[in-house]
């Protein structure tokens, strides 16, 4: 029996699920989280889970890195790889996403963790989340998006580079092929990182966070070995050589902000066979399933609601600066944090940076508050 285009979109949409299960389940073990890293420096001075997350990357960097060096994949077809540079939609975007993440009390993939543990009220942010990500995409926050933010930018792609890596910036810079300035970029930044993530004794002797650090990083790098190599072929019905099942029609990593957007479209809208289940949509649900599988194996499922209309407003606000900004930003702390940086995308560090500027900027405030009352 010939394959279809539905049997190979299947097997990106299973390995979508599968990949994020498991990210769901060492997340919930590890109680990884970007904006608890930074609460913590913030608040305690203390970097262990921060280390975590440093050591994810590096190890994304790697895997991701290989998978390019071996021709398995073509990342610089991704969208955050792409020649031209939004910076100011990257900035804009990272600020609110960071601002948001930290009034919420918890980024999009936190807010899927806990609802997978029994949270609803992570569940009305994510609604919420995904309904400010859809009107980002394709509503009113939209065109504000597309008028006055996206029209700023560096088009790269007119001074000849082929993609936003460091390691083009790199090549052009000091001639160097593209292949070694790709192992150079890549080496010295993951070295880098694993250097400061390892360097603290307490972290190395935690084996449950340096284990998990590691497959959280394995997992972005197979994430876009299964969009970019076992999803990319010719289509049996057209003959036309594509990326299939993925709403971004190119290759994609790990990602929650615009394929919650993507999910809640596609509930309100069954009945529209143009669209359809999607690698991102897989990858949200998977991550809910591990958790919630991690939180019923270990008897911590709990019902959760609001603790008070003030919590409610609160998370609210949070949740529509996350789907504004995670649009606008093209990525959250994983989509942009580990899956964009992952490539060495330019645009990534932008985004990166403004999320952490505004998550620290925002939670030093709340420190502030709280001192004074």
């Amino acid at each position: 029996m010939e394959p279809t285009a539905a049997s190979f979109g299947n097997v990106v949409i299973a390995g979508g699920f599968a990949l994020a299960f498991v990210f769901g389940l060492v997340a919930s073990k590890t109680n990884f989280c970007t904006m608890g890293a930074l609460s913590d420096i913030v608040n305690m001075g203390h970097w262990s889970r921060m280390r975590m997350w440093l050591l994810a990357l590096a190890v994304a960097i790697v895997g991701t890195t290989v998978l390019v060096q071996t021709g398995q994949v073509e990342i610089g077809k991704s969208v955050v790889q792409r020649p031209v540079l939004p910076w100011l939609s990257l900035l804009i975007g990272g600020l609110t996403f960071g601002v948001g993440m930290s009034i919420a009390g918890g980024c999009a993939n936190k807010n899927l963790l806990r609802l997978g543990g029994g949270s609803l009220r992570s569940l009305v942010v994510l609604v919420f989340l995904g309904l400010s990500s859809y009107m980002t995409l394709k509503g009113l926050f939209g065109q504000w998006r597309a008028s006055y933010l996206d029209p700023v930018r560096v088009d790269l792609g007119a001074m000849g580079w082929p993609d936003q890596s460091l390691a083009t910036a790199l090549a052009r810079g000091l001639g160097l092929p593209g292949g070694t300035a790709l192992l150079v970029a890549a080496g010295v930044v993951a070295v880098v990182l694993l250097v400061f993530a390892l360097k603290d004794k307490r972290f190395r002797s935690n084996t449950s966070q340096v284990l998990g650090s590691v497959a959280l990083g394995l997992l972005i790098a197979a994430a876009w070995y299964v969009t970019g190599h076992l999803g990319h072929g010719e289509n049996p019905e057209t003959l036309e050589v594509v990326y299939f099942a993925t709403n971004t029609h190119t290759l994609e990593s790990l990602s929650f902000v615009a394929p919650l957007a993507f999910g809640l479209e596609l509930l309100m809208m069954w009945t529209d066979k143009s669209l359809h289940l999607s690698f991102g949509i897989a990858s949200v649900l998977g991550v809910i399933a591990g958790s919630a599988a991690y939180a019923l194996a270990t008897r911590r499922f709990r019902w959760e609601g609001f603790a008070s209309l003030g919590d409610l407003r609160t998370q609210l606000i949070g949740a529509m600066l996350m789907g504004f900004g995670g649009v606008t930003a093209l990525g959250c702390t994983v989509g942009q944090g580990l899956s964009g940086l992952s490539t060495l995308a330019l645009g990534s560090f932008i985004a990166v940076a403004a999320i952490i500027t505004g998550s620290v900027a925002t939670l030093k405030v709340i420190t502030w508050q709280a001192e004074r009352e």
